[in-house]
């Protein structure tokens, strides 16, 4: 794979910067930045290198994360989900052991699209669906599996898991703390497949290495705002974003020029 990090330009680590800060943000606060941290850093680097890049800055903000809400985790929501991201993880390895970067780009785009769209339908179909859906074994296999996919192929589980810890009634403390675990426990386990795929190679790590001071500034950030921020209007905006970028993802592949 072509070595692009050592020539970053000044735009490039601009946004490398901000996306380093988001992530952290979004380990402590609103998990759906997932998203547009992706569709942000796919702008301006290969849809393959970005992912493989992006996950050791995610593995050092789940770390920041779990140590400060380690008392927050309800276990068994986690337990019961874990097997079935496995065969999810396994169908995103495979599926990016065989496309191209352009592919796969494509594929983010839809796959950042149908996210976006569950995310706006996420409070619709909480309150409109019966409960006893959400408790089903079903809806544990199939967000366990989606889950998975989601995270190999572009780290954007964020809306899935949202969706299924607001299934299960969570406070907002215990919510980021079940999810931090959830993210910390997969992202390591991706890190092999990455190196194996050589989508996470030195001289991303260095990156990384740079990034990380950034992440931590963003992590503090988002215990700070936690409590007074309205998520509300911030992830409408963070959809309308994303919404744009995945648009554009799509189109620069259907029609190129």
């Amino acid at each position: 794979m072509e070595n692009i990090f050592p020539s970053f330009s000044p735009i490039e680590w601009i946004i490398s910067i901000i996306v380093g800060c988001l992530i952290g943000v979004a380990k402590t606060a609103i998990a759906t930045l997932g998203i547009f941290n992706l569709t942000l850093l796919v702008q301006v680097f290969p849809a393959k290198e970005t992912v493989g890049m992006m996950l050791p800055m995610l593995i050092i903000g789940d770390l920041f994360a779990v140590i400060y809400y380690r008392r927050s985790v309800v276990w068994k929501h986690l337990f019961s989900l874990i097997p079935w991201v496995f065969a999810g993880l396994l169908i995103g390895f495979f599926v990016l052991w065989k496309v191209n970067s352009e592919q796969l780009t494509l594929l983010l785009g839809l796959l950042i699209f149908v996210l976006l769209v569950l995310q706006i339908c996420k409070d619709f179909i909480h309150s409109k669906v019966n409960d006893h859906l959400f408790d089903s074994t079903w809806f544990t296999y199939f967000i366990g599996i989606l889950a998975g996919f989601a995270t190999m192929i572009g780290n954007v589980s964020g809306v899935i898991m949202s969706i299924y810890l607001i299934a299960k009634d969570l406070p907002k403390t215990e919510f980021i703390g079940t999810g931090a675990w959830f993210y910390l426990v997969v992202n390591i386990i991706k890190v092999p497949f990455y190196i194996g795929l050589g989508m996470i190679t030195v001289h991303s790590f260095q990156i990384n290495l740079w990034i990380t001071p950034f992440i931590f500034i963003g992590a503090y950030i988002g215990i700070k705002i936690v409590k007074y921020i309205s998520q509300h209007i911030f992830q409408r905006i963070i959809l309308i974003l994303g919404m744009i970028g995945a648009i554009k993802l799509i189109l620069q592949n259907l029609f190129p020029f």
